[in-house]
């Protein structure tokens, strides 16, 4: 199938595009490069002996210039990962989080319509569940969330429910993440925020590597096993795996699906594993909790089990190495 990847130079998208050619799909991105590097692109093709990657450096939230990509294109499938992704900013910028999220999913179902395109993908978050009691579940009914990111997914995620509502031979599948992290074990693709990091792991190897001085903790008084945040971490090839299976596996409808481990990890416990498994120190601070985050977060996954056969393999210590080679490639190159 040839599939659109909005994002798909990014962190996530990157590594789909990556598990999409090994599959034998067609990938045409598009990415804004906001926040990502467009060499990404070569290094898919190095690890995948792939060149059929049509990329496009535009702004989903275009709509003229959607209209021209898929007027283009014979598209068979969506993967919507573009967005803007920070829990903290979006509570400091929540118009910007709103705009950007919703208006992109808002484009990309309107080019469902008008170009034929039946199968979508969504990247969803758990941060649509709020504050409920974790193992989270997809059945459970969604309240109010902690921060604006989450309601700008929740809100797409009722756009899109109400699409297939309106049109029942649409193929729609949610994703909902827990706490991607890790890298491609060839070390040439993984996380690479611009400027300081919002997302936990990355800035752990810019501390190990002496580019930042500490970690940042942020609360050791939750109730937790160790007083830190506990999140649901998943290795992103796992992670991209999900979307391939997600993808095959459309049906005719709306399916929604968490994407995790379905176990719970502290910050401590993450960065202890860290400095085990890659023999570095990473110095720490303890500071103010972040408005909107929570205790603690993770999935149960065994409604993607049962139905597509799907479950994450890689473990905590896969993670940190696999983050650490990527980050001391990057460095030697």
């Amino acid at each position: 199938m040839n599939i659109l990847v909005s994002g798909g130079v990014g962190f996530i998208g990157s590594h789909v595009v990556t598990e999409l050619l090994n599959a034998g799909h067609n990938a045409i991105i598009v990415d804004d490069l906001s926040n990502s590097e467009i060499t990404t692109i070569d290094r898919i093709k190095q690890i995948t002996g792939k060149s059929n990657i049509l990329f496009y450096q535009e702004d989903v939230t275009n709509e003229a210039t959607m209209k021209d990509i898929f007027s283009k294109n014979q598209i068979d499938g969506i993967i919507h990962l573009a967005g803007y992704k920070s829990v903290g900013e979006s509570v400091s910028k929540p118009l910007l989080y709103y705009q950007n999220n919703i208006l992109a999913t808002i484009i990309l179902a309107k080019m469902c319509l008008e170009f034929n395109v039946a199968n979508f993908v969504f990247s969803s978050s758990a941060t649509v569940y709020g504050d409920k009691l974790s193992p989270l579940r997809e059945d459970m009914v969604l309240g109010s969330t902690t921060n604006p990111y989450g309601e700008s997914k929740v809100i797409s995620e009722k756009i899109l429910s109400d699409l297939v509502d309106a049109h029942p031979s649409l193929k729609v599948s949610i994703l909902r993440y827990f706490n991607p992290v890790g890298a491609h074990s060839s070390g040439l693709i993984g996380e690479k925020p611009k400027g300081i990091p919002n997302n936990l792991m990355p800035y752990i190897t810019m501390v190990a590597s002496g580019q930042l001085d500490q970690l940042k903790i942020f609360g050791d008084d939750y109730d937790t096993v160790d007083g830190s945040g506990v999140r649901d971490y998943i290795h992103v090839v796992d992670l991209a795996k999900g979307h391939l299976v997600a993808l095959e596996g459309l049906k005719q409808g709306l399916s929604i699906y968490n994407l995790g481990t379905g176990r719970g990890t502290s910050v401590f416990e993450l960065v202890e594993t860290f400095q085990r498994v890659n023999q570095v120190g990473i110095p720490y601070q303890i500071v103010e909790r972040r408005p909107g985050d929570i205790a603690t977060c993770y999935a149960d996954t065994s409604k993607i089990k049962n139905e597509l056969g799907w479950e994450a393999k890689l473990s905590i210590e896969d993670m940190v190495r696999d983050s650490w080679r990527f980050f001391a490639k990057q460095e030697s190159d």
